[in-house]
C-alpha cells in the first residue's frame, strides 16, 4: 500500500472508528485517531463523560466524587495535561502524613514514615514499634538473622511479610495499606508487581528489612533527579481533564453522545456495527412526563471500521466474548471489589487543625470503612473553594467485602459515613455539622498487582489483537489509574490506526 501523504490522510478521513466507553481511557483513544482525521463515534451509557473521573455540586463547592489525584510516575499524565494546555493547573497535595486507626491496644497513630508498601526498613523505629509492640518489633527483627533458604521467589506479599517479620507487621502496617490502596488482601497482592525489585534486592540484602532500605536508597536517588509528589492533582479538581479532551474531540470533529449504551457489536462483512440504545435529542421540549415515562429509547445502528471498547470489564465481555476466541478463558475467578465513596461537606471548626493529617487508613476488621481522604486538608484549591467549611470522603469496600453501604439508602449512608469520620478523625463531629453529602459506587478493576491478574489481562488483550479491527483499552487491561490507562489506550489506539491506514 503506497504511503505518500495525500493518498494516507484520504484513508484516514475514510475510516469510521465508534469508542464504546467515555472514561479516560476511551476518551484518549478517540482523541489519537481523530487527530489524525479519522471519523470517530464516542458513545458513552451514562449521561456524563469520565468513568471513574466524577463530580457533584456540594452547597456551590464542586468536588471530586471518583478518582481525586494521578500518579506521577512515568509522566504520562502531566505529559498530557500539558498537551492540553493545563500544566499551570497542576498541583500538589499538601504536605502533612497520614494516620493508621484500629490499632489494637493503641487506636490511632500517625503512618510509620520509611517503609515500602508498610514493610519498615527498621522495626524498632518509633513510630513503627507503637503500632506494632516490642513483640512485633523483635520477631520482624528475625528477619534480620533468619537464614536466606527461600528468599527472592516468593509471589504473595502477605506470605513474603509475615514469613519474615510475623504477623503483626502483617496485619497491622501491610494490609491497611494494601487494603486502602489496592482493595485487596496482602495475600493477593503480587511483590514483584507491586513493588519491582523488591525479591531481587531481598536476594541481595539476605533480609526484607534490608531489601527495603535498598530500594528506597535507589528511589532517593532518582527522586533527586525527577523531584515531585507521588500524586499531583488539578486546580479545579480531576474533571477539568475529561472537560479539556471532550473540547478538544469536538474541535477535531468526533462525534460525542452520552446517554447512549451500546447493546451489540457484530460484523457485516467487512465492517463492523454496533446496536446501541440512544436518547432522542430535545425530547423534553415536545413530550409530556407521561409520554416521557413510557418511552422507549431508540435502537440505532452505527457502522464503522474498527470498534474500540472502553467500557469497564463486564460489559467489554458480555460485547466481545461472541466475537473473540478465546476471551472467556482469561476471565477472573472471583469478582472485582465494589467500593463506595461518600464525601461529606462538613461545618466543622473541630477538623481546622486538620487533627489526622490529609487521612487515615485502617487496619482490616476494625472499621467499616476502610479509608478516609481529609480532602480539605490535602488541597489547597478545595479548602480556599470550601472556605470554612470541611470536605471529607469516606471509603467503604473491599475484595470479598461489600461495602457496608449498599445496603443502606443515601440518608443512612451518610449518617454512617459521618459516624466513621468522627471516630477516625479522633474529633465530635455532630449530626448538625452535615452540610451536605454524596454517595458514588464503583465497581473497581482488579489492580495488576494481584497475582494472576497481569496473565489473564495478557491473554485477553492477545485473544482481541487476534481480531482484525478491535481493541480495547481501560483499566480492566491496562491496571487502575490514570498513569497507566493514559500510555496504554494510546499504544493501542496507535496501534489500530496502523493496521487500518498503513497495513
Amino acid at each position: 500500500m503506497t504511503s505518500e501523504p495525500s493518498e494516507i490522510a484520504a484513508r484516514a478521513a475514510a475510516t469510521r472508528v465508534v469508542v464504546i466507553g467515555g472514561g479516560i481511557g476511551g476518551l484518549i483513544a478517540a482523541r489519537e485517531c481523530v487527530k489524525v482525521g479519522m471519523r470517530v463515534t464516542v458513545l458513552e451509557a451514562a449521561d456524563a463523560l469520565g468513568g471513574a473521573i466524577r463530580r457533584t455540586d456540594l452547597d456551590g463547592v464542586r468536588v471530586d466524587i471518583g478518582a481525586e489525584s494521578f500518579a506521577t510516575r512515568g509522566g504520562h499524565v502531566r505529559g498530557l495535561l500539558t498537551e492540553l494546555g493545563l500544566a499551570d493547573r497542576i498541583v500538589a497535595p499538601a504536605a502533612g502524613g497520614a494516620w493508621l486507626a484500629g490499632i489494637p491496644g493503641v487506636g490511632a497513630a500517625p503512618l510509620p514514615v520509611g517503609g515500602i508498601l508498610g514493610i519498615p526498613a527498621n522495626p524498632f523505629q518509633d513510630d513503627v514499634r507503637r503500632i506494632i509492640g516490642w513483640s512485633g518489633a523483635w520477631r520482624a527483627y528475625l528477619d534480620r538473622v533468619r537464614p536466606p533458604l527461600t528468599i527472592g521467589h516468593q509471589h504473595s506479599l502477605g506470605r513474603l511479610v509475615s514469613s519474615r517479620m510475623g504477623t503483626k507487621v502483617r496485619d497491622r502496617l501491610v494490609a491497611p495499606v494494601t487494603t486502602g490502596v489496592y482493595s485487596a488482601s496482602p495475600e493477593d497482592v503480587d511483590v514483584d508487581v507491586a513493588a519491582p525489585g523488591l525479591n531481587a534486592a531481598l536476594t541481595r540484602a539476605g533480609s526484607l528489612a534490608g531489601a527495603v532500605q535498598v530500594l528506597r536508597d535507589e528511589g532517593a536517588a532518582r527522586a533527586a533527579k525527577a523531584p515531585g509528589a507521588a500524586v499531583e492533582g488539578i486546580e479545579g479538581g480531576m474533571s477539568v481533564l475529561v472537560d479539556a479532551l471532550e473540547a478538544e474531540l469536538l474541535r477535531l470533529g468526533a462525534i460525542v453522545r452520552t446517554n447512549a449504551r451500546a447493546r451489540s457489536v457484530s460484523r457485516a462483512g467487512e465492517a463492523w456495527l454496533v446496536e446501541a440504545d440512544v436518547e432522542p435529542d430535545d425530547t423534553a421540549d415536545v413530550a409530556t412526563d407521561d409520554e416521557l415515562a413510557e418511552a422507549v429509547a431508540p435502537t440505532e445502528e452505527i457502522a464503522a471500521d474498527a470498534v474500540i471498547l472502553a467500557t469497564d470489564e463486564a460489559v467489554a465481555r458480555l460485547l466481545l466474548d461472541p466475537l473473540v476466541p478465546g476471551l472467556a478463558a482469561s476471565a477472573a475467578a472471583s469478582s472485582a471489589p465494589e467500593i463506595e465513596i461518600v464525601t461529606l461537606l462538613l461545618d466543622a471548626p473541630a477538623l481546622d487543625a486538620a487533627p489526622r493529617g490529609t487521612g487515615v487508613l485502617t487496619v482490616p476488621g476494625s472499621h467499616t470503612a476502610k479509608a478516609l481522604t481529609h480532602s480539605t486538608a490535602k488541597w489547597g484549591w478545595l479548602r480556599e473553594a470550601a472556605g470554612v467549611r470541611h470536605l471529607v470522603r469516606v471509603s467503604f469496600g473491599a475484595q470479598g467485602e461489600p461495602p457496608t453501604t449498599a445496603t443502606l439508602d443515601d440518608e443512612a449512608a451518610a449518617v454512617l459515613a459521618l459516624s466513621e469520620a468522627s471516630v477516625l478523625l479522633g474529633v465530635t463531629i455532630p449530626r448538625t455539622a452535615l452540610v451536605a453529602a454524596h454517595r458514588s459506587r464503583f465497581v473497581q478493576s482488579q489492580p495488576a498487582s494481584i497475582i494472576g491478574v497481569g496473565d489473564r489481562r495478557a491473554a485477553a488483550r492477545a485473544a482481541v489483537r487476534a481480531v482484525p479491527g478491535l481493541a480495547v483499552v481501560g483499566a480492566w487491561v491496562a491496571g487502575t489509574g490514570l498513569a497507566q490507562v493514559i500510555p496504554d489506550a494510546k499504544d493501542e489506539a496507535d496501534r489500530l490506526r496502523r493496521a487500518l491506514i498503513w497495513d
